[in-house]
């Protein structure tokens, strides 16, 4: 089962999805008192759109041990954060354009979490109650600029640089999932979530204590190793055990 934002007819509309059939809602799934309008509309029949509307992207940077090694960080005592902003933000099947200050943008799969309510200094015993589901993402980045920044501002803030979908799904037990990258039907990232140094419950904690979280919110849980550069053409999957692929064209 996942939630989705959906366009049908000009209109942009929630649902939630069983199979190849969508039950509307009157509202955002995230809103309290959604309810089914009672109107079945086919998969096929919609355009999938980044599933949520965050008022903010958090990332974690350096969150596996053998990706801190091919970059040649070094371990951090607390959670990296860093933030995309929303005008980065695309959904299943649309473009990555990439930017012509770039020569070398990269792909980077990561669990995302989404926000079910507002958190502000919850403890990671709480975390799971504030959390509604999870999708896929893409946290693509200039890998030049960071580099030459220092930061990683401007590497990882450029439109249609934050890649998530297909939809949000509220049952998956994060704690061991694989998570994987595809570009142009070769694997090149594969790991599992057991590996995040950070878990979940401990980056929702962590962020809680830093800013407030509302519902939507996305926090991107960092990538494994094996990132590596796309081109104009490429087709780019990220997949989730349990929730799904998310496929982007590069452009």
């Amino acid at each position: 089962m996942g939630y989705i934002r959906f366009l049908y007819e000009d209109k942009i509309c929630f649902g939630q999805l069983q199979g190849e059939s969508i039950e509307v809602l009157d509202r955002s799934y995230l809103e309290k008192g959604c309810r089914k309008t009672g109107q079945i509309l086919q998969a096929e029949k919609v355009r999938l759109l980044s599933p949520v509307e965050p008022t903010k992207i958090v990332c974690i940077g350096l969150n596996y041990a053998k990706h801190i090694e091919e970059l040649g960080h070094t371990l951090h005592d607390d959670p990296v954060i860093f933030l995309k902003p929303v005008t980065s933000l695309v959904g299943p099947e649309d473009e990555i354009i990439l930017p012509p200050m770039s020569q070398q943008v990269e792909y980077e799969v990561e669990l995302v979490v989404v926000m079910g309510k507002t958190a502000k200094y919850i403890t990671e015993d709480q975390a799971e109650d504030y959390i509604f589901g999870f999708t896929c993402g893409n946290d693509v980045t200039a890998r030049d600029l960071q580099k030459k920044d220092g930061q990683w501002t401007r590497s990882k803030s450029f439109d249609t640089f934050c890649p998530i979908g297909p939809w949000v799904v509220t049952d998956l037990d994060h704690r061991d999932v694989k998570i994987s990258s595809v570009l142009n039907g070769e694997v090149k990232q594969s790991a599992g979530t057991s590996n995040l140094i950070n878990s979940v419950p401990k980056l929702v904690s962590y962020i809680s204590q830093i800013m407030t979280l509302n519902p939507g919110d996305l926090i991107m849980t960092g990538t494994p190793e094996g990132v590596g550069p796309m081109k104009a053409g490429d087709v780019i999957d990220v997949e989730i055990e349990g929730i799904g692929r998310l496929r982007n064209l590069v452009r």
